[in-house]
Parts: C-alpha cells; structure tokens; sequence
C-alpha cells in the first residue's frame, strides 16, 4: 500500500513546523526553506550538467546538507522535537573552502565582472547561485526579525553561492567556454 502525497492539512493556507507549531505557509521560515528545496533542485541540475565525477559527489554532499539546512529552518525553535535533526558543521564549510581555492588554482585571476552564459551548465551554476544568494537574504531577514536562526546556517549558505560563483567558472573553463566580460556603457 503507498502513502498519499496529499494530506489536505494545507488546505487552508497553514501548515506545521516541526515541533507541531502551525504558520501560515506565507511565513518567513517557510519562505526561507522552500528557497532552500528550490535551491536544492538546481543543485540537482548543476550536478546533471557536469561530467566530471569529484564535482557529482561534491553536489551530492551539498544536496544533503541542504536537507540539513531545511531541516534546521523547519524546526520551531521554541518547541523540542522528538525527531533528531542533523546539523552542520565546519568542516562542512571548510570543505567548500577548499573546494574553491583547488578550482581557483587552475582559473586565470578575474579583471572584470562576468556576465553569465555562454554555456547552459555554466548559466545553471549562476542561476543556482542566484537562488542561494535569495536563501542567504531570507536567512538574514529572519536574523533581523530576531527567528532564531543557527550561525552556521548563515556561513554555509554564504560559503555556498561563493563555490557555485567559482564552480561557474571553473566549469566554463573546463569546457573551454570564454567568460563574457561585462562592458558598462559609458
């Protein structure tokens, strides 16, 4: 027997973190996590553009701790869940460090903004980026609203557009894709 998808809970425009509290599905954290899955979903496709296997894995590793992200956002702080809920840790940051410097060791120095495109999987990077960029800027507004919200959660998610800007590019390179330059009209 397979479960429903559908619960019908969410008819009326609420739904419930974990820890049971029920918000409206306009609320901030929601707004913060569904970035989150949308995110995801273009790592996903990030991943799907890139042949080269260390990178696959890498976004894999990523996809998850997205889940854990997602995760974190969903709780209800005030409440304790029964659920154990994974969390970040540095090392999950420093791994995107250093995923980052190894890219830029084999990238020529940037002289001038880049325009993105000249490639679908080099446009699906920026894209992606684009949408961790919106997460961090929701993850922010909670911050501001005093949610609470973990640290570390913020730093990732920093990290994060930072390694997709650079796996862009690194991509772009691999694929021997010349960066457009932006040229501002003056």
């Amino acid at each position: 027997m397979s479960l429903k998808i559908y619960t019908k809970t969410g008819d009326k425009g609420k739904t419930s973190l974990i820890g049971g509290t029920k918000v409206p599905k306009s609320d901030l954290r929601i707004d913060a996590y569904g970035t989150v899955d949308e995110l995801n979903s273009y790592i996903g496709l990030v991943s799907d553009y890139t042949a080269d296997p260390d990178t696959k894995t890498l976004l894999k590793e990523i996809q998850d701790r997205l889940f854990t992200v997602g995760a974190a956002l969903a709780c209800d702080p005030d409440k304790e869940t029964k659920m154990r809920i994974p969390d970040l840790h540095e090392a999950d940051i420093q791994l995107l460090e250093s995923s980052i410097d190894k890219m830029n060791e084999e990238l020529p120095p940037m002289k001038h903004f880049i325009l993105p495109g000249g490639h679908v999987a080099v446009s699906t990077c920026h894209i992606a980026r684009c949408v961790c960029r919106r997460t961090e800027r929701l993850c922010v507004g909670m911050q501001e609203q005093e949610m609470f919200i973990e640290p570390l959660v913020l730093k990732y998610i920093n990290r994060l557009s930072d390694y997709l800007f650079v796996l862009a590019r690194w991509t772009g390179h691999k694929l021997g894709v010349e960066e457009i330059p932006w040229k501002p009209r003056v």
